[in-house]
């Protein structure tokens, strides 16, 4: 198997456990996101966005590309945790955390809300195992703490040995969990939770796509 079908593989198994046990008002598939005024994400493994409240996602050539305003998460999906795969990893994220999001005020049977500030997108790292040893130890949280903050990953799992996450204080807490996986899931539904509702999307910013 290649490097590019292994990687695949990764992508395809984390995609179907989210599609399959995150709650019905999420969706997460593989795609490009896009902002109003044009720019792209590099393409992202795994994309956590709203199915509720997304009036579309756009498919272009076998691709599906998602509104900035969608989106709750996003995580690159590899074979093994390493050096140059979180730092790709964080350079994804970034990629996403640039782009423009619009949001307009929600009207209501009184008058309307102000509009909503864009919630922060979670951004993470899937893996099946770890080249580091530990696995979960200080050669992965000296290059997670040295990141810039667009790039910053709040949230990853290595299947064979558990997963970490970032605290409001913005330090990393390491979890050897029996089963990691399922630990981590639900850690990421109690994140999304907390994310609430993504804004309101001014509709017409779009209105070039939808011509």
């Amino acid at each position: 198997m290649g490097l590019r079908s292994q990687g695949d593989a990764s992508q395809m198994v984390w995609l179907e456990m989210l599609q399959t046990y995150l709650p019905k008002r999420y969706q997460a598939d593989t795609a490009f996101i896009v902002d109003s005024k044009g720019i792209f994400s590099e393409q992202i493994d795994v994309v956590i966005f709203d199915r509720q409240y997304s009036p579309f996602i756009f498919k272009y050539n076998g691709q599906t590309i998602i509104p900035a305003e969608s989106v709750y998460g996003v995580f690159e999906a590899k074979q093994t945790l390493n050096l140059d795969n979180v730092k790709y990893a964080q350079n994804k994220i970034s990629s996403v955390r640039k782009l423009y999001q619009t949001s307009l005020p929600i009207p209501h049977a009184g008058g309307e809300y102000p509009a909503k500030p864009p919630i922060p997108i979670i951004g993470g790292i899937l893996t099946f195992e770890s080249d580091w040893s530990p696995p979960l130890g200080d050669p992965l949280k000296k290059v997670l703490d040295e990141c810039e903050l667009e790039g910053v990953i709040n949230i990853g799992c290595v299947a064979s040995h558990g997963y970490f996450d970032r605290l409001k204080n913005n330090q990393y807490v390491f979890h050897h969990e029996g089963k990691p996986a399922t630990a981590f899931l639900l850690k990421l539904i109690s994140r999304l939770q907390f994310s609430g509702t993504v804004p309101m999307i001014d509709v017409q910013s779009y209105a070039k796509w939808l011509s």
